[in-house]
């Protein structure tokens, strides 16, 4: 059964109704995988998730561009496998023609932290804005240079208890800003389960039984690393060389 037919078997959450989950201090574990094992999992999860739906749609567009410092500071700093790493990213929820200037900081007890404001644009230069970054991100608002434009569908599913999220990303296209430099990965699904603490969630059971094991994918930095001969990915090389098998192995 093709995806798209396979989501929409599921019974709707509304955006209202997920008011409840928002999981802004959390924990992310993520997977990586293919669309056919995408398939599997999801026909297995029917009855105990939720699709998220929005003006009718399930599977749906989101626009990224992720800014660093013009030496870049936070790819290091993740690469480096620092605590307290930070992201900064305008993401556009395409459905809902919403935009975000979002802060992710992830704490050294594995917690993701996400600060947000809704905007009109991506100057980071008006009032509002700097302030926000002042107050969230410890690099210095002036050094911030756009880096990473991405597109990807998403697909979210809500438990029935309403303790988690889990989203999952397809058709990921990546547009690196400074080399001019585009890569598509339409084959490469990426899952990530969102929950607060440790709570029961249904669908580790299945990833264990289809094999789909945790990965870490952080969507900038992988990006970069593929579009950017130029940086060093010394930490991440053997998660660079399981996206290409994962790629290579797809059936």
């Amino acid at each position: 059964m093709p995806l798209e037919e396979i989501i929409q078997s599921f019974d709707p959450i509304t955006l209202a109704e997920m008011k409840s989950v928002k999981l802004m201090n959390r924990t992310d574990t993520k997977f990586v995988t293919t669309r056919p094992m995408l398939e599997k999992l999801l026909m297995m999860a029917q009855g105990d998730y939720y699709a998220q739906e929005i003006g009718g749609e399930r599977n749906m567009l989101y626009d990224t561009t992720y800014f660093d410092t013009r030496s870049y500071g936070m790819y290091y700093e993740h690469q480096a496998g620092h605590t307290n790493r930070q992201k900064i990213r305008f993401r556009t929820y395409v459905s809902s023609n919403l935009q975000f200037m979002e802060i992710k900081t992830k704490n050294n007890h594995g917690r993701t932290k996400k600060k947000r404001i809704e905007v009109n644009d991506m100057n980071l230069h008006d009032e509002a804005k700097r302030l926000f970054i002042d107050q969230h991100l410890h690099f210095g608002v002036d050094d911030l240079i756009p880096h990473m434009h991405n597109y990807f569908h998403r697909i979210t599913l809500v438990n029935r208890a309403k303790t988690e999220r889990l989203t999952i990303d397809t058709a990921l296209e990546f547009n690196n800003m400074v080399t001019d430099t585009h890569r598509e990965m339409d084959h490469l699904v990426i899952i990530e389960l969102k929950r607060d603490g440790l709570v029961y969630s249904p669908v580790l059971e299945m990833l264990r039984k289809l094999r789909i094991h945790p990965h870490g994918f952080s969507k900038y930095c992988m990006g970069a690393a593929m579009t950017n001969n130029n940086l060093l990915v010394n930490r991440f090389k053997p998660k660079l060389r399981d996206v290409e098998k994962i790629l290579k192995n797809d059936n």
